[in-house]
This record gives structure tokens, sequence and C-alpha cells, in this order.
């Protein structure tokens, strides 16, 4: 019977609050506790005592406590742990309602979350809506809105409404094309499926313990606002709608909640899933750009990276030979497989390229040929994959010899220092120079002319010991374990090159590759050598005013690479400040993204697609004209850029060179390779024994 008075008495208060909120509180003292009425101000009602919390109705002390001094004893433990139980059903049973409203024109959204377990929890928030959608309407309101229009809230709207819809759907998308099933009849809620929320503690344990924890984190704040859209390389509304930072996020948290559900109730994940994620990662370039217009800091860079290596652990990750065999090129640190690769991949596969695009284009397979490309999306086909690999030639000359062929640098025993013995005082600046892949491996005129260009300043430069990669490449291909390895094992050589040439103080670390900045900046220089700071070798140029006088008979664009490796200067004034002249910027993707251009060349064509419209763009305003007959150059700073950029060249005429190269061109005159390589083999190299 007590117990009964105790829940009977607080029920009672409860109701009688309820009934009076908009009365005076002080015309209801027995309703108050003494604190409560000393805390009365004059014209208060029980609702602003409410709101202020200094009413307040609380299971716990009035009910709860009581109950357990009633049932107290160990006899009655069985009695207590009942009654909290019971609560808690109750207390999980409670709805709370989510209401958003457009303020413009009364469009009302409810959201009410419900345990699907509960069938009393679903009947009571079927009829709260209808309730919310009642009132809504009585005041004036609409409902309608972008958010469950067909399936929550067609049942509100009235049959004129959506007669007239259906008349006009059924005019101008006969085949439903758009929406299917929304709006018409039979759509609604009949056929949904929503799982249900006391799943919620398992899914947590699987998040905590899997690799969909970290990718769960990475996207769960967005706010969906969009603002990364502008800026995103693969969102190109034209090509393809469904591929910016925001979709793709959005795919990656359907993606998660299917893993979820499929952990849950069956044994084995279907491997649709992970075709969806190698979509949704291989639609990325990397580029980290979405970051900075982002509210929430979420970099989709690091999603797609993540993803990559979620597929690679689960063995799921799509394999392309190309993008093997490229990787090899990049891993391995044996001069004969090197060159072996080189010759492979650069030297044939370049000329196979352009013959097969040739071929293709003299029978018409690749039809116009400035046509908005096909939109990407799942596996690409074989055939697909060569008509887009083939779609663009590469006029690109690659040097018959690397950068340490061409200098006799492949011993990685040695630690090469290069210095001009009629320039370099004893106390010139001693520089570190990382080339990186790109410009050893590859593009040899830009490692030369960046060795070149600080020969002729005087500096000390000390290049790593034999071929190494930075491990990027790896990293973001999802090789996480491969890029550590790397990593790790180059900062240990270089601690051992400190060591080595501990006389030298080494201020200064040059990079000429953008990948390679954003890998070497982790790599803690500062601790290596003391005291040092890593720069491009174009803002070092720009500190030492090695630039040109603006008389150059040609007009200059610049193309930043995604990854740019300008990281204290504004990348385009310092290539306006080196050649002496207006510099004009050329923006978005050259479509080249590292492998992408050779795995996903159906999408790097989308890139390059928006791509060649900067580049007539800018032609254009340069000249008049939409294309250049040597009037115009374009110039980068990124190796893979500069292969990218050079499928431009039969649409728009342009020459792609690097700044570094095009400085040392008109500084040092023709033939200046000639005439380094010559000084540096004349004792222009000093080989330390590491």
């Amino acid at each position: 019977e007590r117990a009964r008075e105790t829940v009977l008495g607080a029920r009672t208060r409860w109701q009688q609050v309820l009934e009076r909120l908009d009365e005076p509180a002080t015309g209801h003292p027995e309703l108050l506790a003494d604190d409560e009425r000393a805390r009365v101000r004059d014209g208060d009602s029980l609702l602003d005592l409410m709101l202020r919390r200094d009413l307040r109705q609380s299971y716990v002390e009035e009910v709860s406590e009581r109950l357990d001094a009633i049932f107290a004893g160990q006899d009655m433990t069985g009695v207590r742990e009942r009654l909290r139980a019971i609560h808690g059903d109750v207390r999980d049973s409670r709805l709370f309602v989510a209401l958003h409203m457009h303020a413009g024109d009364g469009n009302v959204h409810t959201n009410i979350p419900v345990y699907s377990s509960d069938y009393e929890m679903l009947q009571e928030a079927e009829r709260l809506v209808d309730r919310i959608m009642d009132l809504a309407t009585s005041l004036g309101g609409v409902v309608s809105g972008e958010h469950g229009i067909g399936l929550t809230k067609i049942r509100y709207l009235g049959w004129e409404k959506l007669d007239a819809f259906l008349n006009y759907k059924l005019a101008v998308d006969p085949k439903e094309h758009f929406n299917r099933g929304k709006l018409m009849p039979g759509s609604g809620l009949e056929g949904a499926y929503t799982p249900s929320l006391r799943l919620v503690q398992q899914e947590a344990i699987i998040l905590k313990e899997t690799e969909l924890g970290a990718l769960n984190d990475d996207v769960k704040h967005c706010l969906r606002c969009g603002k990364c859209k502008p800026v995103c390389m693969t969102h190109i509304p034209r090509a393809n709608l469904l591929y910016s930072p925001r979709n793709k996020i959005l795919g990656t948290g359907l993606v998660i909640e299917a893993f979820l559900y499929e952990e849950q109730t069956r044994r084995g994940l279907s491997l649709r899933h992970f075709d969806a994620i190698n979509d949704l990662a291989d639609h990325c370039t990397i580029c980290h750009k979405c970051e900075n217009p982002c509210p929430v800091d979420i970099d989709f860079g690091h999603v797609s990276m993540r993803m990559r290596r979620v597929l690679i652990d689960r063995g799921k990750k799509r394999f392309s030979p190309a993008a093997w065999t490229a990787m090899r090129f990049l891993s391995t640190t044996d001069p004969r497989t090197i060159g072996l690769l080189r010759k492979l991949l650069a030297q044939w596969g370049f000329k196979g390229i352009n013959l097969l695009h040739s071929a293709a284009k003299g029978v018409g397979i690749y039809g116009r040929g400035n046509r908005t490309p096909a939109a990407t999306g799942g596996k690409l086909e074989l055939k697909s994959q060569i008509i887009e690999l083939t779609r663009r030639p590469i006029r690109v000359e690659l040097p018959r010899h690397t950068l340490r062929q061409e200098l006799g640098l492949e011993d990685p025993t040695r630690v090469p220092i290069l210095r001009n013995p009629a320039k370099s005082p004893d106390d010139a600046d001693a520089l570190f120079y990382f080339p990186g892949c790109g410009s050893e491996r590859l593009f040899t005129d830009i490692g030369l002319a960046t060795l070149a260009m600080l020969f002729e300043l005087g500096a000390q430069t000390v290049l790593p010991p034999g071929y190494l990669c930075c491990g990027y490449p790896q990293s973001a291909a999802g090789q996480e374990r491969s890029g550590h390895r790397i990593t790790t094992a180059n900062r240990v050589l270089f601690h051992r090159v400190a060591n080595t040439l501990n006389y030298l103080d080494i201020r200064t670390v040059i990079v000429s590759c953008g990948t390679c900045m954003d890998q070497l900046l982790e790599y803690q220089f500062d601790k290596i050598f003391p005291g040092c700071r890593l720069l491009d070798i174009h803002e070092y140029l720009t500190e030492k005013d090695a630039t040109l006088d603006g008389g150059q008979r040609v007009d200059y664009l610049y193309h930043d690479p995604c990854h740019t490796p300008m990281k204290t200067q504004v990348p385009v004034e310092v290539a306006t400040r080196l050649m002496g002249r207006e510099v004009l910027l050329s923006d978005r993707c050259c479509g080249e993204a590292g492998t992408l251009g050779t795995v996903r060349p159906d999408i790097a064509n989308q890139l390059r697609f928006r791509k060649q419209e900067e580049l007539t763009f800018g032609i254009r305003a340069l000249t008049g004209k939409d294309r250049t007959d040597g009037q115009v150059k374009l110039l980068t700073s990124c190796p893979a850029c500069q292969q990218g950029l050079a499928k431009f060249a039969d649409e728009t005429g342009l020459e792609t060179d690097y700044i570094v190269v095009e400085l040392a061109r008109q500084l040092l005159g023709d033939g200046w390779q000639r005439r380094f390589l010559e000084k540096a083999r004349d004792g222009g190299v000093e080989r330390v024994l590491l």
C-alpha cells in the first residue's frame, strides 16, 4: 500500500503540473517543494520554473529511491530488480520527436527514433505523426518538403495534389527513371525495413574492433553542406554527379551500415559492398582539397586511403596489372630492374599507347574528339579500359637514361656531394636533395636542372645514396605496411648519412615533387639534420633571386599540382617571380593522379575533359585563340603532371615543361645538360663512403 501511494502521489503531482503549466506558480504552492518555492519570481509560471530547471519531476528521487526504501532488505532484492527492469522498459519506449521546419513555407519534417522490435512504440509513433501533421496543416502549413515525400508523408497529401503530380510524372517520365515509385500509387512505408536500434550496442563492438570504426569516425561528422563540391576534382556535373566528397561520404556511411547489418544477420559479407568501396575509393585523386572548405575538417583523401587499406587487408582490392607493375617500378632500388621496367613501362608503353591511339582514331572508335565523357561507376571492362587508356596520346620524349645513370651515381654505398669548385666557397650552403622517382627515374631533365641550378649557385648538394622512393605511392594505394617500411628504412638511412657527413651543416632539404614533399613532411627532418627546413626547389631559387628578366618571347600558364610542393609561398606567385613576368594559373587536375590515369582511365578522362576547358580558357586569355602555335608554354612542378599534361598537346598545341627546366634553359643556354654533366664528371662530384 505504501508503494502504491508513492507511485500515485508522484503521478498525481506530475499530472497537475502538466495541466497548469501556464498558470502562476504562486497559485500552486502545494506542487512545489520548499526549495522550489524559494526560487519563484514575480510573474513566473510553472513552465518558467521548469525551463529554468527550478522545478523538476525526478523519477529517481520521488519514486525509485522511496520504493527501494520500502522494499529494503535481501529478501526483496528480486522485487527491486524487477521494478528497475520495468522502469527501464518504460524509459526505452519513450518517444522523442525532432522537428525540422522551413520557416518560409511551413514545411515540417518529423524524425522519431523507434525500436522496430517494439510494436506498441511503432504504433504510438504513427499516432504522433498524425497529430503533428494535423497541427501543421491547421496552422496554415503544408505537408511537403524535400525529405520523405513518397515515403513517410505521402498519406498526408491531398488526392488533388497527388493526381496532378501523377499525371505530370506519367507525361514527362513514363518509364520512371527518376525516383522510381516515389509519390506514386502504392508508395509509402509499407515495404520499408528499418533495423532495430537494439543492435547499436553490438554495432559499437564491431566498429571498435575493426577498421570500419576508424572509417566511420572519419565521416560521421559530415554536415552534408556540399561546400566540398566546387573544389573536388572528381565532381564534374556534366559527366558525373555522383562523386563529390559529400556524396561519397553518404555512400561510405551506407556501406558501413550494410557491413554492420550483415555481420550480425548472416555469415560472410556480400561482395557487392566491396565493389562499392572500390568504386568510392577509385573516384578520388587524394588531392586533399576538400578539407579546407569543410566546416568539420573531413579529408576524403584520407578516407579513400583508409578504404584502400580495408580492401587490401581483406583481399578485396581490385587487381590492376598496370598498377602492380608501376608499384614495382617505384618500390625497387635495383638499378637493373629499374632500367628494365623503365623501358617496359615508359619508353615502350608510351609508344604503344600512341600507336593504338593512331590506329583507333583512324577507324573512328573515339567518335567526336571533345564529347562529354560518359558517367563512371562500377568495374571498368577491359575493352573500355583500353579505349579510354589510348584516347589521348602521350606527346613526351623521355631521356634515354636516368639521372643517376647520367652522373654515374647508382652505387648505394656512396653518398654523392655535388659542388662547383669554381663557385663553391668553404661556407657555401649545404643542401640535401631528395629527387624522388619522377625526377630521377623518368623525367631526368628535372633532376638535372635542379642540380645544375644549385651547381651554378655554388651550393653543396648532397644526394641520397642509390635509388629511393619516398613511400607516398604505396601509402596512397592502401599499402600502408609497405609505405611505412619504406619510410622507416629511408629515415634510418638518412640518419646514417647525417652521421657520415656531420662536418656539413645541412640546413635545407630540397624536393622537386609535391607527393614527395607531402610524405617527407612526416620524416621529421629537423631531427635528422638539426634545425633544417623542407623546401621546394622553386621556392629556394626564388630566395636566391635566380629569376628571368621577363624578355622571353612566350607567355606562360602554370598548372599547380594537386599535391603542390610549394608550402611557404603562393605557387603561381613563385612562378611569376621566377619567370620575370605574369604567369596565369590554370586550375583543375590533369588526370594523371598517380596511377589513376592507368587504373581508371575512364575517370581520368573526365578530369581531362575539365582540364582541357581550363587550358583553352587560359590560351584564349593570353592570345585570343583556342590553340597556341608556340606563343604559350605550360609550366608545372610535378613529374606526374608533366606526363599528364603532355596528353593535351594535340588539342591545345601546348608544350609542357618544369619551371626549373625552363629556368635552366633560359639562364644556362642551349646544351645546358651536356655542359653540366661535363663539369660534374670533371671534379664536380665527391663520393663519400657511407
